[in-house]
């Protein structure tokens, strides 16, 4: 079982980082499309969740697996891709000097600017991403930020591979 979530996670963390690599290099912004980008990625990476609990069924346990122990094996699986997201998003920050939230900020100040927001509107926003971005300086609460975005996908994914993959008759072996 080790071996399945070791290899199906780092392949499913390998893909979510090149997408995410892929996505950061060809979209400069990080508003609307680089988040529809950002949690498409998400969903295929953590598609290989399905793929290795169907081979540890298939292949380790006779074609018959327990609603648990199918859930346990999706979840470690998006648990080791979970662990390349965070520390792919670190090392993307660490490249480009932490500036993220400096440009994220004077992004979404421009969009408000241009939508003629009021003065007290935007007073609010940078009162509001002066606190985030003393927030997001912190290591720990930054990952814990990074792995607050892919946690749900992280975890619905699994709960609907374990949910099919418990019926023998879904997709059996080809014997």
């Amino acid at each position: 079982m080790q071996r399945i979530i070791l290899t199906y996670g780092v392949i499913a963390g390998t893909i979510e980082l090149a997408l995410l690599a892929l996505s950061m290099g060809l979209i400069g912004e990080h508003g609307s499309l680089g988040m529809v980008l950002g949690y498409l990625s998400m969903l295929i990476a953590m598609s290989l969740v399905f793929v290795g609990v169907k081979k540890y069924r298939d292949e380790h346990l006779g074609g018959v697996i327990r609603f648990w122990k199918a859930l346990g094996v999706g979840l470690g699986i998006a648990g080791m891709a979970c662990l390349f997201y965070v520390l792919g998003w670190e090392a993307y920050l660490w490249s480009t000097d932490y500036s993220f939230m400096e440009k994220f900020t004077a992004s979404e100040l421009a969009k408000l600017q241009a939508a003629k927001a009021s003065a007290a509107e935007i007073a609010k926003f940078k009162a509001d991403m002066q606190g985030f971005a003393e927030l997001y300086a912190n290591p720990v609460t930054r990952m814990l930020v990074t792995l607050s975005e892919i946690s749900p996908v992280a975890v619905l994914v699994p709960l609907i591979s374990a949910s099919l993959l418990r019926k023998p008759g879904f997709m059996p072996a080809k014997g």
